[in-house]
């Protein structure tokens, strides 16, 4: 059977293409943007890519086409897949029907730590001898891809909430199915579909109505949204982590950065060694943990899994050393995640000063929905350069004026030699942002080789 996927340059259909193929689909796409890293995925699967959106690609049609979320309506493809009457779905819609609807899944949910704590899970279960499932939104480097069909029952999703395709604006994840939802935490994020924080928590209340009697519902405790959702009705079992004496699963963070310490729900402690900086990876861990023990896997095999655990590209990953400057890439693109970035890397280099170059590249951020919480989010960097968007409908200077030590750059190049002129030897660049940001971090490294 032929599928075409329309958007496959994306994360979610990248993956969706992999766990395609490898249940014997022969697969094509078409895509406008294509580039690293889930444009090496499509290369090492070989899969033929046209791209833009020409209808030849259609042409003859294949069995189903798959229409990814990022197409709206006055796509050339879409219009012509309508106007010809081509059998089509959208992503999460096949997944459901031909992927998941055979496993047990497990879904993590969230505004922040969703790809974490889904890698950390998958990573915890091959270490304890499972060949799960999965699809997660972004590369997990102890596999280096971002989905694969496994061939045990239990399936890990990244449950994302944003909508489904042109003509489902449900959230992705009512389509998935849980028999375990993890509910890392719940703020306001993609205003482009959302008007408040109200209209998230309905989508995830719609998620919450899907679950069975038997599912397990593992969330973050407190967390004020997280109890509005389940307050709506819940049907399922629940089961809480966090620093509160409350919390099943206990967090206790030790006074050294690579210790954690965390205490089951029947009072047994296990301390670990963990390579991954900041407090939020904590979290992301016993969130896991916890997961992993409903299905068989004791804490301490769990946690002995973190001295292998590569963790995710782009999420504080170090891209580059040149004459003693580190460089490294993020995927933080929320004034939560900025702020518990720099935290983290701060943690590990106490030291050195830390450049934080931004891309407010998110559909949120460039609204200016969380103007005023900026500043803040960026304070403790030494150094703040921020990539001005185009038709930016907010004044940026103004809520970054409370920074002395902010710039801003309309071109990266005038970037890239400003910022490498002030770094030395010790110092760290943190670059953030949801996109590929014109290939900076890379360009950054290079310029500092030649400046030598």
């Amino acid at each position: 059977m032929h599928l075409h996927l329309l958007g496959i340059g994306g994360t979610f259909m990248t993956g969706l293409a992999r766990l395609a193929i490898e249940s014997g689909y022969r697969v094509t796409g078409s895509d406008a943007n294509l580039y690293p890293p889930m444009s090496y995925q499509l290369d090492e699967l070989g899969i033929e890519v046209h791209e833009g959106y020409d209808i030849r690609a259609l042409q003859p049609a294949p069995d189903l086409v798959v229409v990814g979320n990022a197409l709206s309506r006055g796509n050339e493809c879409l219009e012509y897949v309508l106007s010809e009457r081509l059998p089509h779905v959208s992503g999460p819609a096949w997944l459901k029907d031909n992927i998941l609807r055979r496993r047990h899944v497990i879904a993590v949910a969230g505004t922040h730590g969703k790809t974490t704590v889904a890698s950390l899970l998958i990573w915890m279960l091959e270490h304890a001898r499972f060949d799960p499932g999965f699809l997660v939104g972004g590369v997990p480097e102890n596999f280096e891809v971002s989905a694969r069909l496994g061939s045990d029952k239990i399936f890990v999703i990244e449950a994302d909430e944003y909508d489904t395709a042109f003509d489902d604006k449900r959230s992705k994840f009512i389509h998935y199915m849980p028999s375990m939802l993890i509910i890392t935490n719940l703020e306001f994020d993609h205003a482009d579909i959302f008007p408040d924080l109200d209209a998230i928590e309905h989508q995830f209340h719609h998620l919450v109505r899907t679950l069975p009697r038997d599912a397990l519902i593992i969330r973050r405790w407190p967390d004020p949204a997280i109890d509005r959702v389940l307050d709506m009705g819940c049907w399922s079992r629940v089961m809480t982590f966090g620093k509160d004496e409350l919390a099943e699963w206990k967090l206790a963070l030790t006074h050294r950065q690579d210790w954690l310490k965390i205490v089951s729900p029947d009072g047994v402690p296990t301390l670990a060694i963990t390579k991954l900086l900041g407090e939020h990876n904590a979290w992301n861990t016993v969130a896991a943990v916890a997961a992993a023990s409903e299905v068989g896997v004791k804490p301490k095999t769990s946690l002995a899994a973190l001295s292998t655990f590569k963790n995710v590209k782009r999420r504080l990953e170090l891209r580059g050393i040149r004459h003693g400057v580190k460089v490294f890439d993020d995927f933080a693109h929320h004034p939560t995640a900025y702020a518990a970035t720099i935290a983290a890397l701060r943690s590990e280099a106490k030291h050195s000063r830390i450049f934080a170059i931004v891309e407010l590249r998110s559909n949120t951020m460039r609204m200016g929905v969380h103007q005023d919480r900026l500043a803040d989010s960026l304070r403790d960097a030494d150094v703040i350069a921020v990539f001005m968007p185009d038709n930016l409908a907010w004044d940026i200077e103004k809520s970054l004026a409370p920074l002395s030590q902010c710039g801003f750059y309309l071109r990266t190049d005038t970037l890239i030699t400003e910022i490498a002129a002030q770094v030395h030897t010790g110092d760290s660049v943190l670059i953030m942002s949801n996109g590929s940001f014109d290939n900076i971090h890379q360009r950054f490294l290079d310029f500092l080789g030649r400046s030598s």
